[in-house]
């Protein structure tokens, strides 16, 4: 059973990694691979092959290959059915009235709500959507959008798109995570037509679960206004993460506690064990009505099992059944099966077993950290406790069986005097084991999972076993009751359970902050390679082998590939650069062997995120970048600074070139500022870099607009050039062509203005003579750039397109002729575009 699990895993996988979609064809081959590899599996086992290895290898294999083709025909016929009801492409942009019901918890920011909605009504519009309800213009008259309340059903006109996320290379893949959640359009609402409220509440089960759960986050918002801890005291009793700002986020990464600010694992495991233990002592109690003899009629251990269950089942419902807390509820309920079953032979078989509801359930668990995580913990738990440690009452079965039995005449007196001296040894020898225990149990998650975490986020938390030492008990035992009791409870008695569950989880994270502040809280290198991951797994295990195995320590001496890996650079004479895909902006990393340089940040999202700390950052993590040796902002509006101060806190830059006034936040925040001025130029590692604009005279003009000062930077190496104009204009244009026409000319050009109608004159074009033009600019973005005629310019003069709405992240590499790659070619997925 296990190695035909470990295929189904393995099959799911190997499907979320196409292009393209198998068809109803291949889906069906598979599933009747899937069955003769099975029968196969099955005659095997009656066979009297010789020797006894040879069958079981045969059999093993012949399962992992059925349930691999099993996995895969299942995974892909999950997606065809979610992917059918997509938004037809010809509908983008189109307006539609239709009639559903607010589906999920609303999320305000900025004057703007943003709900899921269940279509109901009859047309080409997907049966579930996100929608944004904007304030001003979009929302008619000014107006706020008005409070919506999970459950009602709504008439709406709308204006939707089909899913659409930035595409770079470590990035968070959002049309992944809307596939996943069902969700096949995005759009807004309309302020031209009606938006009418049809009914207050739309009695379902779903419905009757998110209205609970806004009960309880107004509950709490109005226990603790203005706390600031508030919103993850809401995270903590009903899942939702949303209003925890960013600077938290960073200090429970840091400090390795992300997994307990949420409806965890770890929390829904401790509710279901809480609930199964009180369940099961007052079941073997009868009650304390001894007549009853419960436990005759039904084994206390059966109904714990199912009590636990439904109070996992009760608390995931709180986290709107989130799919990280779902993993564990199928998880548990795998468990509880067991145990009902008595059926609990071993616990890899239950892992096992788990693992593949999970994936049966939700293909697309794989794909995210979480399930590797949640795996990969209980399995390093299982390796380094299973049969080398006690139990608490094994414990005290030695204990009790190791005390004194002298039984003659005179001891029975002393014994009798002290009837409670062999409970009490009993009792401190189960509290030693059970402190072994955690502290086993401590050692073996945080060693185990180094090379996962190093894989998946390419940082691994240093203070995190004495951080979770700390916050896991405080966390656990105090913070999460306290919270979902005063969540629950009324009024006169909330205020003080939730106000001292803030008080504590302040007190803890005031801690955590200070540990996270500490230079070395967080080892940082580049994400491996699957040889050095597999290498670093195998050492692992050698330092996690039971007691005896030889030289254990030797198992370290696996992870220096790991740990001291260094960023990879361009030999010299060659430069690498990437454009991001950060939606309406510009953002370039600019690499030579032993520099880097960020040519602008990324727009600004919101008050929180930016293309700095959702797509920059992510990146240079994951390349192990921790330094830049400069940083260009290229003028001040927010499309191209919005980042700056983000990646400007987390990352040494030596310097910052600007068009910025003195006194703005970056130029303040930068360690060394000077404004771009015609004429800089420096070199590095063989590579030229020319700064082109704008002129000493213009920051004398104040009535120029800030795009009519962008520095715009030439890098040469060899005989290739590129050159990046920022948001220059027509006029500037033609004053770089009359005063320097023989540095314009580049083989790769960053498309002025993203490809407005104010940029890129075909005097500039003629002057440049690209062979490849880059568009960096949103997807259906309000600005309807590029503009078709700037567009037909590029096509016309024969220069390659590339567009970052499309293609994603754009890779360049010149030190002769430029070579272009896209990162939606090279990682093309079945879900993209669709």
């Amino acid at each position: 059973m296990r190695c035909a699990i470990l295929g189904l895993v393995g099959g799911v996988a190997w499907l979320q990694a196409q292009a393209v979609l198998p068809g109803a064809n291949a889906q069906i081959a598979c599933a009747l691979g899937a069955a003769l590899a099975a029968l196969g599996c099955f005659a095997a086992a009656r066979v009297a092959w010789r020797p006894a290895l040879a069958t079981v290898l045969l059999r093993a294999g012949l399962a992992a290959i059925a349930g691999a083709l099993a996995g895969f025909a299942w995974a892909a016929f999950i997606a065809q059915g979610i992917l059918s009801t997509e938004l037809a492409k010809p509908d983008e942009g189109s307006d539609f009235e239709i009639v559903g019901t607010v589906d999920s918890l609303p999320s305000r920011q900025d004057g703007s709500i943003r709900f899921n909605f269940a279509v109901e009504s009859p047309s080409p519009v997907p049966p579930r959507i996100v929608l944004s309800w904007y304030a001003g213009t979009r929302a008619g008259s000014g107006a706020p959008p008005p409070e919506l309340l999970p459950g009602e059903r709504w008439r709406l006109k709308v204006r939707l798109q089909r899913p659409h996320g930035n595409a770079n290379p470590y990035g968070f893949d959002y049309e992944l995570w809307l596939l996943e959640q069902g969700i096949r359009a995005t759009g807004y609402v309309r302020a031209e037509g009606r938006s009418e409220r049809l009914s207050g509440f739309v009695p379902t089960a779903h419905n009757a679960v998110e209205r609970t759960r806004y009960a309880i986050r107004e509950h709490i918002n109005a226990a603790l206004p203005e706390a600031r801890y508030a919103s993850v005291i809401a995270a903590l009793a009903m899942g939702d993460q949303r209003g925890i700002s960013q600077q938290d986020w960073q200090v429970f990464s840091r400090t390795g506690i992300s997994h307990l600010v949420s409806i965890s694992g770890l929390h829904i495991t401790m509710i279901a064990g809480l609930a199964a233990w009180l369940v099961g002592w007052l079941w073997r109690k009868s009650f304390f009505v001894p007549e009853w003899q419960l436990p005759l009629l039904l084994p206390s251990a059966r109904l714990a099992a199912i009590a636990g269950f439904l109070a996992a089942w009760a608390y995931v419902a709180l986290a709107g059944f989130g799919v990280p807390a779902q993993r564990t509820l199928y998880m548990l309920a795998v468990v509880a099966l067991a145990v009902w079953l008595d059926r609990l032979s071993a616990v890899s078989h239950v892992l096992a077993l788990a693992a593949g509801v999970v994936v049966i359930l939700d293909p697309w668990a794989v794909m995210w950290p979480g399930f590797w995580l949640s795996f990969g913990a209980v399995a390093a738990i299982l390796y380094a406790t299973v049969g080398r440690m006690a139990l608490a009452g094994d414990a005290a079965a030695v204990a009790l069986a190791s005390a004194p039995r002298d039984l003659s005449p005179a001891a029975i007196p002393a014994a009798a005097a002290s009837p409670g001296s062999w409970r009490n040894a009993a009792w401190l020898a189960g509290t030693r084991e059970n402190l072994r225990l955690a502290a086993v149990t401590q050692l073996a998650v945080t060693v185990g999972l180094v090379p996962l975490t190093m894989l998946l986020f390419s940082q691994v938390s240093i203070i995190s076993p004495v951080a979770n030492a700390i916050a896991i008990p405080v966390v656990s035992l105090l913070v999460t009751p306290l919270a979902l009791a005063g969540s629950v409870l009324p009024d006169p008695l909330a205020g003080p359970l939730l106000q001292c569950s803030h008080w504590m989880l302040e007190m803890l994270l005031d801690l955590l902050q200070r540990l996270s502040a500490q230079p070395l809280a967080v080892w940082t290198a580049p994400t491996p390679s699957w040889p050095v991951f597999a290498f670093a797994l195998a050492g692992t295990a050698w330092m996690l082998a039971p007691r005896g195995w030889p030289l254990r320590w030797l198992g370290l001496a696996c992870w220096l590939p790991l740990l001291s890996a260094q960023p990879d650079c361009p030999p010299p004479g060659v430069v690498r650069a990437i454009a991001f895909d950060v939606g309406q902006g510009m953002g370039i990393l600019i690499e030579t062997s032993r520099h880097r340089l960020l040519y602008d940040t990324g727009p600004a999202y919101s008050p929180e995120t930016n293309g700095g700390n959702r797509v920059i950052l992510p990146y240079l993590r994951a390349r192990g970048i921790n330094s830049l040796e400069g940083m260009v902002v290229t003028h001040s509006d927010t499309d191209h600074s919005g980042g700056a101060l983000a990646i400007l806190r987390e990352i040494r830059t030596g310097w910052v070139l600007s068009s910025l006034p003195d006194g703005h936040p970056i130029a303040a925040a930068a360690p060394q500022h000077a404004h771009c001025v015609a004429g800089q130029a420096w070199e590095w590692d063989g590579i030229r870099f020319e700064m082109l604009h704008p002129t000493a005279a213009s920051y004398r003009d104040h009535s120029l607009k800030p795009n009519a000062r962008g520095c715009t930077l030439r890098i040469t190496a060899n005989t290739g050039s590129m050159l990046l104009p920022a948001d220059i204009e027509a006029p500037q244009e033609a004053a770089l062509v009359a005063a320097m026409p023989e540095k314009l000319r580049a083989g790769v050009l960053l498309v002025p203005h993203h490809g407005s109608g104010t940029s890129s004159t075909p005097a500039f074009l003629a002057a440049v003579q690209p062979q490849q033009g880059i568009f960096q600019l949103g997807y259906r973005n309000r600005y309807h750039h590029p503009r078709a005629d700037v567009l037909q310019r590029y096509v016309e003069i024969g220069a390659g397109i590339w567009r970052t709405d499309e293609l994603g992240a754009i890779s360049i590499e010149i030190g002769g002729v430029p070579q272009l790659s896209a990162y939606r070619r090279q990682h093309a997925r079945y879900w993209h575009g669709r």
